[in-house]
């Protein structure tokens, strides 16, 4: 069996732009030439068109910069191995410089290059995106445009090399995207490659090696990754043995963490689903906090965990009853804010609610906490009350929503910059969720997590993904762990059922996900 060498962390970093362009600037002043850069380019993306369709008619659409040199490149190679090739540039020959200008002479020393036209779709089977690269900073229109848009309509298969003209290599935004079948990128993926909407733009993604070593990597200021197992998994102590915090005892219950979550009088649904995803996902004991008017709706449909009422006489009572509960009890992590409307006649829920998140973010004491849905509505008006509180392993989970009102941004923006500045000004780790969710850390870390598909969108995933959370952090993986792992297990949860799915399945896909994951 040949050797496969292991996956490492680098391996799914995330690169900016201008991180990309540092990276070549190093290859070259190690030894490796523009020029050779460029060759390997064209030839793996070559080589990645071969392995997908047989030989037929191809028109290569070719820009003024490095991306229309890599296009030039490929339509040598095609055309010395025999397929029919059509080359056309947005801009003459002469108008070219460096590598894109050299590769341009030796294709043309073997094809014509023409001119851009409406007739050049004539007879072609299949069309290479080669006019502008991931470093486009305006919208992209004009003759080109119109070719693709023309070549998408006709149901031809498009191959973009590095992004799909138009969109946006830092952010994912698109300025005039054409959808692409294929799209082949070099060294790294870029942040456009996995937010949304270019995750969905680009079609298949290909990484290809071109030459440039991994130490180029130490370029990059801001560490960004594409979620995976390798980022996490050696945090997370396997379950056959005992949680680092422990040293060498015997497994029981509590070494395998306690989670508590709070539950509330209306929506007794969502707590449920965190309760039994923490227990699913490896915590050893879950407990719900519940109002004593509704703790027989909670015991009678858990059967894994514990259920514990709280005096519900007012919003005093509430509140005395849920810090002297939490404060004598042995736990190690907390869930609040799925369905916690606590449902109280003459009370103002929000300000109570305010008033349980701040104790128990002070009881916590080190403690991993995850705060979600109305637990962060309760601070929309107020959210510096929410940061002031914050301390130890936090983790917030908002919506693009719920995000909005914590922090006054949300769609239209950079999400990688946004998230990482909630994070930095909350002191917590933030989970922004949506198809593209984004994981940061108040250091600056940020992971993109591309496995979830669109049946998560459905009524209580997201309290599901909070329980997995604090289940995680009950084992004593990290905050910023935790996150990544939990909507890591969340998507394959969701990709192992398939159609069909409701946030009760979630659950009961772990066990064959985590026999998965640990082999």
């Amino acid at each position: 069996m040949p050797h496969t060498a292991p996956c490492l962390p680098q391996d799914h970093q995330l690169l900016t732009c201008a991180q990309m362009a540092r990276a070549d600037a190093w290859a070259i002043s190690h030894g490796v030439p523009g020029v050779a850069l460029m060759a390997t380019a064209g030839k793996v993306v070559c080589d990645a068109i071969r392995a997908r369709w047989a030989p037929r008619p191809v028109l290569v659409l070719c820009g003024p910069g490095n991306n229309g040199g890599d296009g030039h490149v490929v339509a040598r190679l095609l055309h010395e191995a025999g397929w029919p090739v059509r080359l056309a540039s947005s801009v003459p020959i002469a108008a070219l410089h460096g590598d894109a200008a050299h590769h341009a002479s030796r294709a043309s020393e073997v094809l014509a290059i023409e001119p851009l036209s409406d007739a050049m779709l004539d007879g072609a089977r299949l069309v290479v995106d080669a006019v502008f690269g991931a470093g486009l900073t305006r919208p992209f229109d004009g003759p080109a445009a119109t070719l693709l848009r023309r070549a998408r309509s006709a149901g031809l298969p498009i191959v973009a090399i590095d992004v799909p003209s138009g969109l946006h290599g830092d952010t994912g935004a698109d300025w005039g995207v054409t959808p692409a079948n294929l799209t082949v990128t070099f060294f790294r993926k870029k942040p456009g490659h996995v937010l949304m909407p270019g995750r969905a733009l680009c079609g298949e993604i290909c990484v290809r090696d071109i030459g440039i070593a991994p130490e180029a990597l130490s370029t990059a200021a801001h560490q960004t990754w594409e979620n995976a197992p390798v980022l996490w998994l050696d945090q997370w102590a396997h379950p056959s043995a005992p949680a680092a915090r422990t040293g060498p005892v015997a497994i029981h219950k509590y070494v395998r963490g306690h989670t508590v979550v709070m539950g509330g009088a209306v929506m007794t649904g969502a707590a449920r689903l965190s309760a039994r995803a923490a227990a699913r996902v490896g915590a050893g004991l879950t407990t719900l906090l519940v109002p004593r008017q509704v703790w027989p709706v909670y015991a009678g449909g858990l059967l894994c965990g514990m259920v514990q009422p709280l005096d519900d006489g007012d919003a005093d009572a509430m509140a005395a009853a849920w810090s002297r509960q939490l404060g004598a009890m042995k736990w190690h992590s907390l869930v609040m804010g799925p369905g916690a409307a606590l449902g109280l006649p003459g009370v103002d829920a929000a300000a109570t609610l305010r008033t349980l998140v701040v104790d128990a973010l002070l009881l916590a004491d080190g403690r991993g906490v995850v705060l979600d849905a109305d637990a962060l509505t309760a601070f929309e008006h107020e959210p510096e009350a929410l940061f002031r509180a914050l301390a130890g392993p936090v983790v917030l989970t908002p919506h693009e929503g719920e995000f909005r009102r914590l922090f006054g941004a949300g769609s239209g923006e950079d999400k990688l910059w946004v998230t990482r500045e909630a994070a930095r000004r909350s002191g917590a780790v933030v989970l922004h969720k949506g198809p593209d969710t984004v994981i940061a850390d108040p250091e600056g870390r940020v992971v993109v997590n591309t496995n979830g598909p669109a049946s998560l969108a459905t009524a209580g995933s997201g309290d599901v993904l909070s329980g997995l959370i604090a289940g995680l952090l009950a084992q004593g993986l990290p905050a910023f762990e935790a996150a990544c792992a939990g909507a890591w297990l969340h998507g394959e949860a969701a990709r192992a059922f398939g159609p069909g799915l409701l946030a009760d399945d979630l659950p009961e896909q772990l066990p064959a996900v985590l026999r998965r994951l640990w082999g």
